[in-house]
């Protein structure tokens, strides 16, 4: 799946934060390497502080932060180009959700530059990096998380289930065939949820770690989306999926092919 070690780490890190904890033996299998490359990336990650070896595999370091700032130092250059690309698909005078995420934080430098947007959000930073003339940004109320700076819980979902007609940008902890779009969080799965079943249109922001391994609670199935947004090519397992479901893909240097809307280098 992953073959150098850079991504190999990238991998393994996005796997520990969603589940905690990865063994030797699984990531072996799941990324087709030996057992001791994984050992002697682990090792690596270790040296660097970033987790802690155990018996069979590794945990993260108990000292390791979930913030926001904390994620959004992470695949820095993927979410860019995630972005870039995702903003692209935005014309002036849409309405359009953006979900709390870092990847689509991505979005707001962006955005920015449009005219005319209605843009919803649950995002304390986001509604603050989105403070420009001719922006309206709507801010949904809620219990407010100071570590990942949004609002979440029944007053946020009350207020945007008063609201229809945009377009829902999401992001997603994981991804699973089977499982669908998963969050680490049951509060962010229940309101992306609510966001997508609202909206007339759905479009999923993931870099490429996101392929390799499903969160705990589901956003929504695959059907819900109608493209995603990626820094890399899916692999050809993932590619077929998502045109079997009629997913459109863009990663950069995209080309559409078929009929199916899914494009590909």
């Amino acid at each position: 799946m992953t073959n150098s070690t850079h991504q190999r780490s990238e991998a393994i890190l996005a796997r520990l934060y969603e589940q905690g904890r990865v063994a030797v033996k699984g990531l072996a299998e799941e990324m087709g390497v030996s057992a001791a490359t994984i050992r002697r990336d682990l090792r690596s990650l270790t040296d660097g502080g970033q987790v802690e070896l155990v018996y069979g595999g590794a945990v993260l370091r108990r000292s390791m932060d979930f913030s926001f700032r904390s994620k959004s130092a992470r695949n820095v250059e993927a979410k860019r180009i995630v972005g870039r690309l995702a903003a692209e698909l935005v014309a002036d005078g849409e309405q359009v959700f953006v979900d709390s995420g870092t990847t689509c934080f991505e979005l707001a430098a962006y955005l920015k530059r449009k005219r005319g947007l209605s843009i919803i959000v649950n995002s304390a930073r986001l509604a603050l990096e989105l403070d420009k003339p001719g922006l309206n940004v709507i801010m949904l109320g809620g219990q407010y998380r100071p570590e990942r700076m949004d609002a979440v819980g029944p007053l946020a979902t009350a207020s945007l289930d008063q609201l229809r007609g945009y377009v829902a940008m999401i992001g997603a902890d994981g991804l699973s065939m089977e499982f669908g779009l998963t969050a680490g969080d049951i509060d962010s799965a229940h309101l992306y949820g609510l966001a997508v079943r609202n909206a007339r249109e759905t479009i999923l922001l993931v870099d490429h770690t996101k392929f390799s391994a499903p969160s705990l609670f589901k956003i929504v199935d695959f059907d819900a989306i109608s493209r995603i947004v990626t820094d890399e090519r899916p692999t050809a397992e993932w590619m077929e999926f998502l045109g079997s479901k009629g997913i459109a893909v863009s990663y950069p240097n995209a080309v559409p092919v078929g009929s199916g809307g899914v494009e590909s280098d």
